[in-house]
């Protein structure tokens, strides 16, 4: 008897086999079966022929339902919970049940609801993942079954629904540095299935077109080792070049099998993080949120309180405060804007740069920098003289313009560290940028009170707009969000070959510019867009990474205006026609 391939086997339907919205959906599902498909489940919204064609009469009340009639109910279900932990817990349920339903809910509460979806509420959904694990989502690639991980990675976006050509986005994260939470194993899948929620979410990337994946490579989370439910391999994790081959059988096998695929690094620990970029941004479009984006984002904050002030980055003295993959992740990114902008030299361009840790001011000779640090560490000759070497030394010694923490440290910035940097800066742009939110650097109301309201203000979680001597000043999120839904975008309708620097620099000029303070010149306005607006301002990201690829020469031309054909691209949470191959 003939063996048939396995997409015929596992592959059930057609939904993803085209961008945007499919016109008619073919599946064999049928009964149980497509209820239990989140991405073809309608539920009460099955129509009466439907529920005939597809054996659903006996399984579904009698009443059938519109998608606006399914938001209500969701929506009064959602309201009724208190606890952000229960909001996310009840989204996940209907992210498993109905695609369609999550994400039309998702858009409709955009403001409100991403703090729930995304950080900060995920990362204690992360935390707890092996105790409140229900439903599998996602592609697992544990190293123990290191030999058969082309088998899995393949057979797992068919079990998907997906053909690997046309998967459009891969996330994949190690979880050694999760959402400032660390190491958390392969809890790690969350991140990975909560960054490709906000593709679709807020730049209409067909849910049906990508790929969650984890790299379970061990955890050294003494933790969850020692907890009895913990899901993931239980091993310490391995390093060096049993780590390197285990990441670059993975990589071959996106690069072989996976031709459309942007990947996307996500919360990779330091010591790999920039080191995988570098070494795979040359094969392949790819991109590390927490180094790009992070720093794109920032950017295009700096960029909209510069207009304000009229200033322009080459005259500005930077501070980042915390030097892990985040802060490094900024300052490779405003190193190499000062190099493209100004046309700076690397090294003139990197000693605009001060980045502090643990220890202190990065200084030649320390222990254990990394080459990403030491790019940054100042010569002794640059502190001669200084009385110490901590955040208050660098600000009084150096005289700062801009100051931005990625330090998981609560309250650094104090009143006695803003006020010597205002006393020598008359508009700082202070950014406390750590999430969660108990781990935010500053309060919005502190800096303000402690500057005389004269502060640019960007925030890594959610604030409430400060209220100050008669005004009321919008608090920017700087949240990756705003960034790599937009670029991924960019990057798939366009078929970059690669994602480079000025490709995310134009993501950041196309996001500043869509800013409420950068439109009206009036910086009690939020130094970036809406978060509503979002899927229009990933629209305009999207054409302005598109337009940036085809002039560097990373992406092929494309007939008719961009806009127009990122917005052909986008997929919306509609219901589709099905039919029934028997």
């Amino acid at each position: 008897m003939e063996q048939l391939p396995a997409e015929a086997i596992l592959k059930t339907h057609t939904y993803g086999d085209h961008p945007g919205n499919p016109k008619k959906v073919q599946t064999t599902l049928a009964g149980q079966a497509i209820l239990e498909c989140p991405l073809l489940n309608k539920g009460t919204a099955f129509s009466k022929k439907e529920r005939e064609d597809f054996h659903l009469c006996s399984l579904l009340p009698y009443e059938v339902n519109s998608l606006d009639e399914q938001i209500d109910r969701l929506q009064g279900q959602y309201d009724d919970l208190k606890r952000p932990i229960l909001k996310n817990v009840l989204m996940q349920n209907i992210h498993d049940q109905n695609e369609t339903l999550f994400y039309k809910f998702i858009i409709k509460n955009i403001e409100t609801i991403l703090p729930i979806i995304y950080t900060p509420t995920e990362g204690e959904y992360i935390e707890s993942y092996s105790h409140v694990f229900h439903r599998p989502r996602g592609i697992y690639l544990n190293y123990p079954e290191a030999d058969e991980l082309e088998h899995v990675l393949l057979d797992g976006a068919l079990q998907n629904g997906i053909s690997p050509e046309n998967v459009d986005v891969i996330v994949v994260s190690d979880s050694e540095a999760i959402l400032g939470i660390g190491d958390q194993g392969v809890g790690g899948i969350a991140i990975s299935v909560a960054k490709l929620v906000l593709y679709t979410a807020m730049a209409g990337i067909n849910p049906a077109r990508v790929l969650p994946v984890v790299l379970d490579v061990g955890t050294n989370n003494d933790k969850l080792l020692e907890d009895p439910l913990y899901l993931g391999w239980r091993h310490e994790r391995i390093r060096g070049e049993k780590y390197d081959n285990f990441v670059d059988s993975f990589v071959s096998c996106v690069r072989n099998h996976f031709p459309r695929a942007f990947l996307h690094w996500e919360d990779f620990g330091v010591k790999n993080a920039r080191r995988l970029l570098v070494r795979y941004q040359q094969e392949m479009p790819t991109f590390n949120d927490d180094i790009q984006g992070t720093g794109a984002v920032a950017l295009a904050c700096i960029m909209s309180a510069l207009k304000l002030k009229e200033e322009h980055m080459s005259d500005q003295i930077i501070v980042i405060f915390g030097s892990g993959t985040a802060g490094m992740g900024i300052a490779d990114q405003l190193r190499s804007y000062l190099e493209t902008k100004d046309d700076m030299s690397p090294e003139e361009a990197a000693r605009k740069i001060w980045c502090i840790d643990k220890e202190g001011l990065l200084v030649q000779g320390m222990d254990d920098l990394s080459s990403q640090q030491l790019r940054y560490a100042r010569t002794e000759e640059d502190v001669e003289g200084w009385e110490g070497r901590q955040l208050l030394d660098v600000v009084q010694n150096i005289k700062p313009t801009i100051l931005i923490g990625c330090s998981t440290v609560p309250g650094a910035f104090t009143q006695e560290v803003v006020q010597a940097m205002a006393a020598n800066c008359e508009y700082p742009i202070i950014f406390p940028l750590s999430n969660p939110t108990r781990l935010h650097e500053a309060k919005p109301a502190d800096l303000f009170e402690w500057t005389d309201g004269k502060v640019f203000v960007a925030t890594g979680s959610p604030f409430d707009p400060v209220e100050y001597n008669g005004e009321t000043y919008e608090i920017a999120e700087c949240n990756n969000s705003f960034v790599f839904p937009g670029i991924g975008l960019g990057c798939v309708v366009s078929q970059a070959r690669h994602c480079t620097d000025p490709m995310v620099f134009a993501a950041a000029r196309a996001i500043s510019e869509c800013s409420p303070s950068t439109i009206s010149k009036e910086r009690t306005l939020s130094l970036l867009p809406d978060i509503k607006d979002a899927r229009e301002v990933s629209l305009k990201v999207a054409a302005a990474v598109a337009r940036k690829a085809i002039e560097l020469g990373e992406a092929d031309e494309i007939e008719g205006d961009l806009e127009d054909v990122v917005r052909a691209y986008m997929w919306e949470p509609e219901y589709a026609d099905y039919e029934l191959l028997v």
